[in-house]
């Protein structure tokens, strides 16, 4: 007797496993991927629409950022209830069965959970955005992507650093981004005791003025710092839009104050030492000669 083959039906409600009291069979897989791949697309056009709609009404980068990944983070956890829903799982007997095994998993875990919590935190409060200069330990650098384990931080020299969230929660993060953007660079530079001070202010107030990317408005500043053992420091202070300009800026000032100081002959001083030598008594001097 030839058996006929099974039907589609009964290919679909074959019963593969049975995980605390629910049955999951072909059929319910399909249907839960299904959820899936539309949540995932539903989460990606609404994140998109909400950013879409808040650049429109003129918030910030960091905020349109934010709301997006709430967005698509609150539809995929949904998508995934439902997912779960569609396979025949019942979540509360599924979580009761495994309540043993979460424990031990939440025990090794506690890091994973920490950022993740710490990730929530950084979305809703946004102490940091996406596009702020920040520094977090030794970390400098641009932050491009704050996901639930950890944010991504672009450095000056391109490099991707990443740094988990609870870092950026629980240690000091200085925010070159707020609440402006302007920083206040500090240039040093030391002169020759008996110079003309009124001169030495002058000249690096109009070496300041002078630099495109320095702000009129905070104004520079020229203060003297110290009476150093060789010479007499000063520091210049100017405020620049950019954060990420200041090396460059700093670098660019200290190139124009060597040249307007060999222009006005202000000497820039090194450090000397005085070396006296103490001649051996004659004795040892004719002992030495003899010898």
């Amino acid at each position: 007797m030839v058996r006929e083959p099974p039907s589609w039906k009964e290919i679909l409600d074959f019963r593969l496993v049975t995980i605390a009291g629910s049955i999951v069979t072909p059929g319910s897989i399909i249907v839960a991927a299904a959820v899936v791949f539309c949540t995932l697309t539903l989460a990606t056009l609404l994140g998109r629409s909400a950013r879409k709609i808040l650049k429109v009404r003129g918030v910030s980068v960091g905020v349109q950022f934010a709301a997006a990944k709430i967005v698509r983070y609150t539809v995929n956890f949904l998508g995934l209830i439902i997912a779960f829903n569609a396979m025949g799982l019942r979540l509360d007997a599924l979580l009761a069965a495994s309540a043993v095994v979460a424990v031990g998993i939440g025990l090794g875990l506690q890091n994973v959970a920490q950022n993740f919590i710490s990730g929530l935190i950084l979305l809703v409060e946004q102490p940091v955005r996406q596009g702020d200069f920040i520094r977090v330990g030794d970390a400098l650098g641009v932050v491009s992507d704050i996901g639930l384990r950890a944010t991504m931080i672009v450095t000056r020299d391109q490099v991707t650093i990443v740094v988990p969230n609870g870092q950026l929660i629980t240690s000091a993060v200085i925010n070159h981004s707020r609440p402006t953007l302007n920083l206040r660079i500090a240039v040093k530079v030391g002169v020759a005791y008996g110079t003309d001070l009124t001169l030495v202010r002058s000249t690096l107030m109009k070496v300041a003025e002078e630099h495109p990317d320095v702000l009129d408005v905070p104004a520079p500043d020229v203060r003297l710092e110290d009476f150093a053992d060789n010479s007499l420091d000063f520091v210049l202070l100017a405020w620049i839009a950019d954060p990420r300009m200041d090396l460059r800026v700093a670098s660019a000032l200290r190139f124009a104050i060597d040249a307007a100081f060999r222009a006005a002959k202000i000497e820039i001083p090194f450090p000397q030492r005085d070396v006296h030598v103490v001649s051996l008594p004659a004795a040892k001097a004719a002992e030495a000669a003899t010898s």
